[in-house]
């Protein structure tokens, strides 16, 4: 990488209960149904066991049936509407412009990413939607009305791992699977896993986060008191680096950590840089994978 080019950090974030106070359907859908949250999930979860079906098809397609039921049909535009009601936690709002802006400071580009079991068309009507090179969460392919007839994609705890493989690659467009399995050199990859950064609140997260500590990324679990324990018990069988209660705001746990990471990333480029113009300058080859930093 020449001088020219700033090396990229990437925040990849979970989105229920790490960015936002709950799950994401909690807020308006669920309730526009006439159901609340402890009605609707248990009826999906057990449609989900009785018919052998992953979790994430069995929300989805429970979210279509007690809709038509209802006589309460929903559209795309419907469930980005419902998005607006999404409450986040302390900070959430002017996080990515501050984390930005500090990247910035340090020399290299920050970019965000979402990889949620969540729905797409609900975050993409939350209040930070914009903040996001790209959202991974499940979808639905809509007919010319706007109305929901099948899974577009589903995003399950383990299937969160091939888009961190996106990420690294650069390959974002979900339907090029041909050059995601491409082999690449690691030289080559847009954002190198040392350079990624995952947030997530609990164990769907773990093997994204096993990822992280695996090759070479950071992994942060942020809690609310109702799941401190589980987060707690993370970091004691060293599934994440550190745990911080759920508030993103200027100059707490979370944020100088963040900072402090971003620090070390920057430094860790810049001298693998200085190596590898060294060994140019002699004519020898670039500098070794394992003899990285960090």
């Amino acid at each position: 990488m020449s001088r020219s080019q700033r090396p990229i950090v990437a925040f990849l974030y979970d989105f229920d209960k790490t960015l936002c106070t709950t799950d994401m359907e909690d807020y308006a859908f669920i309730p526009s149904l006439g159901m609340t949250p402890a009605e609707f999930w248990p009826e999906a979860n057990g449609f989900g066991r009785e018919n052998r079906m992953d979790g994430i098809l069995a929300y989805m397609y429970t979210m279509i049936r007690e809709s038509e039921k209802r006589g309460l049909p929903f559209t795309r535009a419907d469930l980005v509407e419902k998005g607006r009601e999404i409450v986040l936690f302390p900070g959430v709002q002017d996080w990515f412009g501050r984390i930005n802006a500090f990247g910035e400071t340090q020399g290299v580009q920050v970019e965000h990413y979402v990889i949620s079991s969540g729905l797409r068309e609900i975050i993409e009507g939350s209040a930070i939607s914009g903040a996001f090179k790209e959202i991974y969460a499940s979808e639905f392919y809509y007919d010319a009305a706007g109305r929901p007839v099948w899974p577009k994609l589903t995003v399950n705890f383990t299937a969160k791992t091939q888009f961190v493989y996106r990420i690294n690659k650069g390959v974002l467009d979900v339907s090029n699977d041909r050059d995601l399995n491409a082999s690449m050199p690691d030289d080559s990859k847009r954002v190198p896993f040392t350079n990624m950064i995952y947030i997530g609140d609990g164990l769907s997260d773990v093997p994204c986060m096993k990822m992280m500590r695996a090759y070479g990324g950071q992994a942060i679990a942020v809690y609310q008191e109702s799941n401190r324990s589980g987060v707690e018990d993370l970091l004691a069988k060293g599934r994440v680096d550190f745990i911080f209660p759920a508030d993103y705001s200027e100059g707490t746990e979370l944020d100088r950590t963040a900072k402090n990471i971003l620090r070390r990333m920057a430094i860790s480029d810049a001298l693998a840089e200085e190596n590898q113009e060294q060994l140019r300058a002699i004519g020898r080859d670039e500098l070794p994978n394992q003899a990285r930093l960090f």
